[in-house]
């Protein structure tokens, strides 16, 4: 006996639905690889302008890690690039007023990520801002007691990483956010933008 069309009909429905839906499940799957987070001093770089001046190149903190995106939807896996990526930078440094450690934070938008690339993305502390925390010119690596480096696609944390610890200390709430008074910066707004262009993400920019 054979069965009627609207019934042939609602079981290809439902086995194409089921066939989207696994195939959608199997892509979000993937997760997010975050490498080693390292942070390093790195001196303000010189351009020859055809003139020269005296001076002497001032450190910045650097704080950096890669990061590598799988396709999480059909759409970004036939394009080969995820349209965007936040990455929630957070920084306990010691005190300045000798009391514990504080909390900076900064979050990048990148764009155009490359699937399954390992791709770099930074946070810079300014020469004057270092010596605003640590009284030094010379000193910053000594006052990082650890950073965090959270990644979201579309609002959803797909991977998160320390440099020491579990990444949940960020959310604590035991540290003073003094973001605005010892604020990071992103690649773009230092001098370093057009260094080393092709290692990083794109930064999307304001406009």
């Amino acid at each position: 006996m054979k069965k009627p069309l609207s019934l042939i009909r609602k079981g290809a429905a439902v086995a194409v639905v089921a066939t989207m839906a696994l195939s959608g499940s199997v892509l979000g799957q993937g997760k997010a690889e975050i490498g080693k987070v390292k942070f390093d001093s790195l001196p303000s770089p010189t351009v020859d302008s055809g003139k020269s001046k005296s001076f002497k190149p001032k450190d910045w903190l650097e704080f950096e890690a890669g990061i590598k995106l799988p396709a999480f939807n059909q759409e970004q896996k036939d394009a080969g690039f995820v349209d965007q990526v936040v990455v929630k930078w957070s920084v306990a440094l010691k005190n300045p007023d000798g009391r514990g450690f504080i909390l900076i934070t900064k979050d990048i938008t990148h764009i155009n990520i490359p699937i399954d690339e390992e791709v770099y993305t930074a946070v810079f502390l300014s020469p004057n801002t270092l010596k605003r925390v640590t009284g030094s010119d010379s000193a910053g690596k000594s006052s990082v007691d650890r950073v965090a480096v959270e990644v979201l696609v579309n609002g959803r944390t797909v991977a998160a990483e320390s440099s020491k610890g579990k990444p949940d200390w960020v959310s604590s709430g035991s540290l003073s956010d003094q973001s605005r008074r010892f604020p990071l910066l992103n690649k773009y707004e230092t001098p370093f933008k057009m260094l080393w262009w092709d290692r990083y993400a794109e930064i999307q920019e304001q406009r």
